[in-house]
């Protein structure tokens, strides 16, 4: 069969390009080796979210006396809180079906190669290999754990996400491998329903691609919330042979031994590169990633790749993007390349972080003149009615021109809020200008505002 575009993967990335392209009057076709919807919607971001409400939830019921409320045996039930992640990941899954079909995508199921002439070769469960072949070929087939040397992942002791929001029994305890959003997610969610948890981060800070004010916050919370953390460690050797695991953690302090029921390996992502047929073709890669152009072509005319095999943020809503790009440029409607400086990225921990832009030591290494200003929760009275003070909203602007350069926040609902800075800073605003915009009272999206004040001098609430 002949289709103007072929799709390798249904993620993020593969299905929304999917639907793009269907729109712009493509005969798509798309190849999934597992779940439509990829890792993100069925062992990534969906899933992980429904958890981290329930835990959320809990956390609000062992605290309802703080709101003047009442309520006896609060426990948790832990099959039945992954259970229900798992019925939200299927729901948004059937969801992607219902989308495939309104949108006349046709789907086929199996392990997706390329092969020269722009075909692509699918072979099933049943190993039975179909070809199929198209004017346009987009590989958007993601990632998975990276796995180190010294911690291999055996799916029981050691594990990487998918097995943690996974499994059958709640650990005692847990040492966590990583603190980016995957590391502290995962932390936050364990330790609100009981488990020990120990995160062990190589780098000084927590969170380490935040501002380092942003950082240090978070510390706290983890360390108020009796969550052990290790930074400037490195785990060096594990030991499964027994009842758990041993862990070897090499810190400035010398060599401590840690022992836990399980230890989650969260130390980033492996492109899902291998065995496609990049090198039977001839597609250029570097590092673990497919080189492409602005907008997304490979070295080999009608071959495109978009997502986590290719260089830039991971993200979910960074390979939707890229593939809506993509496949506008195909059409010839001259899209603008994506401005990788202005990606929000968000962790969905408590309390959650968001930002955009520069950190403050990135624009002062760029020689800015700075204004600087930060709001905190405390002062809040939307964060006060809500018994959620704790963090704050970090805004920095250029003192020559007012442009907004970066956009920090830690708190309750700030992934929410984030979008504002990053609309903002698409359109050019100034600080004056974010200064100026009305924002509504009380919420806790004013203190954009108040920070902003902050910077320039005008700050009412502090």
């Amino acid at each position: 069969m002949k289709y103007d575009i072929i799709i390798i993967g249904s993620g993020p990335g593969g299905y929304v390009t999917g639907i793009r392209a269907s729109q712009l009057g493509f005969k798509v076709a798309i190849v999934e080796k597992e779940n439509l919807g990829g890792i993100c919607l069925n062992w990534g971001c969906i899933p992980t979210k429904a958890l981290l409400k329930s835990a959320q939830v809990y956390e609000y019921l062992k605290h309802v006396d703080s709101y003047g409320l009442k309520a006896k045996e609060i426990d948790k039930d832990f099959s039945a809180i992954i259970k229900r992640s798992r019925d939200v990941a299927e729901g948004m899954s059937n969801g992607v079906k219902f989308l495939m079909k309104k949108n006349k995508i046709d789907i086929f199921d199996g392990f997706g190669k390329i092969k020269a002439g722009k075909k692509v070769e699918v072979t099933d469960n049943e190993k039975k290999v179909t070809e199929y072949s198209a004017d346009h070929i987009i590989i958007a087939t993601g990632a998975r754990s990276r796995e180190l040397p010294f911690l291999p992942i055996d799916g029981k002791k050691v594990i990487g996400y998918r097995e943690a929001m996974n499994l059958p029994t709640q650990p005692e305890s847990m040492i966590i491998v990583g603190s980016g959003a995957i590391g502290v997610e995962f932390g936050y969610f364990y330790n609100s329903i009981g488990t020990k948890v120990t995160i062990v981060e190589f780098l000084p800070n927590v969170v380490p691609l935040e501002d380092e004010d942003v950082s240090k916050q978070f510390e706290r919370s983890l360390k108020k919330s009796k969550i052990k953390v290790m930074t400037n460690s490195s785990v060096t050797k594990v030991d499964t042979s027994g009842m758990g695991v041993k862990a070897t953690v090499n810190t400035k302090k010398g060599e401590q031994v840690l022992e836990a029921d399980i230890i989650l390996s969260a130390v980033g992502i492996k492109s899902n590169i291998e065995n496609i047929g990049l090198e039977d073709v001839g597609i250029v890669t570097d590092k673990d990633k497919i080189l492409v152009n602005d907008f997304y072509q490979t070295n080999l005319p009608g071959y495109y790749a978009i997502g986590d095999i290719v260089p830039g943020p991971a993200l979910a809503h960074v390979a939707s993007a890229e593939g809506i790009t993509c496949v506008e440029k195909i059409a010839g409607l001259n899209p603008e390349p994506i401005d990788y400086g202005n990606i929000p990225g968000c962790t969905y921990a408590s309390p959650e972080i968001a930002s955009v832009g520069l950190t403050e030591t990135q624009a002062k290494e760029k020689g800015y003149e700075l204004k600087v200003g930060k709001f905190p929760f405390s002062a809040s009275g939307k964060a006060a009615a809500a018994g959620t003070k704790e963090g704050f909203v970090k805004v920095i602007f250029d003192a020559k021109y007012g442009e907004w350069l970066g956009c920090h926040m830690i708190g309750a609902g700030v992934t929410d809020m984030i979008a504002e800075a990053v609309l903002g800073r698409k359109l050019e605003t100034t600080g004056h200008e974010v200064l100026k915009a009305i924002h509504p009272h009380p919420t806790m999206s004013e203190a954009v505002m108040e920070a902003t004040a902050a910077a320039y001098d005008e700050v009412i609430h502090l």
